[in-house]
């Protein structure tokens, strides 16, 4: 364990350097640029009480001249290239979300096939997860320095080349390698995303443009567990990987040829500082979070990863408030409806991963379904969700997301207290009828909730607000993960022990009837009388086990509904948000 930290931190280091490097290429290109050049004409005006400095560039007209402190990008600008930009986006994510959820299918096939353990594998994930904590929020800082075509160029071209590494593998630190260098390039495509399309898109459409978004980012994981396990059930595990190179290259092509730069290139400092804390304290957070998951909370490594996440999260804080050029704007959050659309998005995260994390253990693991019968049950949400999300974003552009959000919350807290009953003997149908109501009530929140707290924030604060929506979202995913997974594993403790209670040899009636199915057993098996007894007493034991693993999964579907009925409250708060045009 203590090597993949260390490669964490080696990592973090590397990024630091190639940043600082990149910077100084960057400021010594351009001052040699300055003394070749005359200067750029300023004219001043005077706008009632304020200065208002334009900068008058020969080749850009009135409409497109750009005053500081206002938000002045006009997304009239880029109407007759939104959809070529839209398409080459959304392929780019749609890849990169898909892959993450391919993988979790392989798990199995990739520890037998190179001999690792299950606590070695999980760092496919972790340190996925953990790249991105590294990327998310240094991407408002690059989108400003880079622009957003050179970007999502650079950012794409990672995923691809990661995903080759990771095909080609022939040990698991290859592999490892290749992960990391497919999170680094997916880290930055969702926030950069988000902020391309509040960028292009005037307020008034912005919310159908978001029901776009919402199909790549909430789509993509329903159907992945589907088609990773009929490809895992024909072909090698590496086949994963190898399907979404011809994508990404696609993508690439696409965006050469389509993207534009739709922010104003900047040269904002780098904040060395804000970046080595928020290195440490996400990233030791995130670690923590993932390992109570499987260590519980109380493991030493857990509250040490997570006391030093949450100093270096303090001093992150601290840090971003008190610089002049913040690596990250968390005064983002002064905005209110912004800070509470955020606040519910994390809640709403936490419940959405109970059903997304719970079932396939109920299914697979206590009902014996196939992980191919398991990916088909959710497929049907899926596509109810794939048509949903742009009718809930056309329907927030006429009335706004406070209604609904509360709709969508009814529904997701009905349905997610309807998975608190479920049995041994609960139908196939009847999960699955519940899950496309799930994901009917879900089509209705995440998107809405989101774009409404981003339409409040000046156009120039868009990419700190979608990093900050964005690490919220990645911590509180972490967090309702590990949480989750403790509620179950505890409760079903607890319940396996009150069965051990009741089950014992002291039962004169359980006594009993254990001894006569001993003696069946034998009859049956033509073992000994002693072997028959031992298998009854396993049977009995294994049915307690799955009973109590039942109800463990059903304890963590009440505290899911919990969480569910505070986002439902908070959602009555949510007003109609009147964008901010000065800083």
């Amino acid at each position: 364990m203590s090597i993949y930290i260390a490669g964490y931190i080696l990592l973090s280091i590397l990024l630091l350097t190639v940043v600082n490097f990149m910077l100084w290429k960057t400021d010594k290109k351009a001052t040699s640029t300055q003394k070749s050049i005359p200067a750029l004409e300023i004219d001043e005006t005077d706008d009632q009480d304020a200065l208002t400095t334009s900068i008058v560039v020969s080749d850009l007209d009135e409409k497109d001249t750009v005053p500081q402190g206002k938000d002045t990008i006009n997304p009239a600008r880029f109407e007759n290239q939104r959809g070529k930009i839209v398409s080459a986006m959304m392929l780019g994510a749609f890849v990169a979300i898909l892959n993450q959820t391919l993988l979790n299918v392989a798990i199995p096939h990739i520890m037998n096939d190179l001999s690792i353990s299950a606590s070695t594998v999980q760092w496919l994930s972790t340190g996925y997860m953990l790249t991105n904590g590294i990327f998310i929020p240094i991407t408002a800082f690059l989108i400003a320095r880079l622009g957003t075509r050179k970007l999502f160029l650079s950012a794409v071209s990672a995923f691809t080349v990661g995903s080759v590494i990771c095909s080609i593998s022939t040990s698991f630190s290859i592999l490892m390698l290749g992960r990391v260098v497919q999170a680094a390039g997916a880290g930055i495509i969702m926030p950069l995303l988000m902020t391309v399309f509040l960028t292009i898109f005037p307020k008034e459409k912005r919310g159908a443009a978001m029901g776009l978004f919402g199909v790549a980012i909430l789509f993509a994981p329903a159907i992945g567990p589907t088609l990773s396990g009929w490809l895992i059930g024909h072909y090698s595990w590496r086949i994963l990987f190898d399907i979404v190179i011809p994508f990404g290259v696609i993508a690439l092509i696409l965006a050469f040829f389509w993207m534009a730069d739709v922010t104003e290139i900047t040269k904002p400092k780098f904040d060395t500082y804000g970046f080595i804390f928020s290195t440490i304290g996400l990233g030791f957070l995130l670690y923590g979070f993932s390992e109570a998951g499987n260590n519980g909370w109380g493991s030493t490594i857990v509250l040490v990863t997570l006391i030093i996440g949450v100093i270096g999260l303090i001093a992150f804080i601290w840090r971003e408030l008190t610089a002049d050029e913040p690596m990250l704007e968390l005064r983002v959050f002064k905005y209110d409806i912004f800070a509470l659309t955020t606040v519910i998005g994390a809640i709403i995260n936490m419940a959405m991963f109970a059903a997304m994390l719970l079932l396939p253990i109920y299914l697979q693991n206590i009902r014996g379904f196939s992980a191919l019968d398991s990916g088909l049950l959710m497929l049907p949400g899926a596509i109810v969700m794939a048509i949903m999300m742009p009718i809930s974003g056309w329907l927030f552009d006429k009335i706004g997301a406070r209604w609904l959000a509360v709709f969508g919350l009814i529904v997701t807290v009905i349905t997610t207290w309807q998975f608190t009953t479920l049995s041994i003997t609960t139908s196939y149908g009847f999960i699955m009828l519940l899950y496309v109501m799930r994901m009917f009530g879900m089509s209705f929140l995440s998107m809405t909730v989101t774009t409404e707290g981003m339409n409040q924030l000046p156009t120039k604060l868009a990419g700190h607000g979608t990093s900050a929506s964005n690490t919220a979202r990645t911590v509180a995913g972490s967090i309702g993960t590990a949480f989750l997974v403790t509620v179950m594993t505890t409760r079903s403790a607890y319940h396996t022990a009150n069965y051990s209670n009741v089950i014992t040899s002291t039962n004169p009636y359980l006594a009993n009837k254990i001894a006569e199915l001993g003696h069946g057993l034998s009859a049956i098996a033509g073992i000994p009388v002693n072997q028959g007894q031992s298998l009854a007493t396993s049977l009995i034991y294994g049915e307690a086990v799955k009973h109590a693993t039942i109800s463990g999964i059903n304890d963590a579907f009440v505290v899911a509904t919990g969480i569910a009925g505070v986002a439902l409250l908070l959602a009555f708060f949510i007003k109609r948000a009147k964008p901010s045009i000065t800083e």
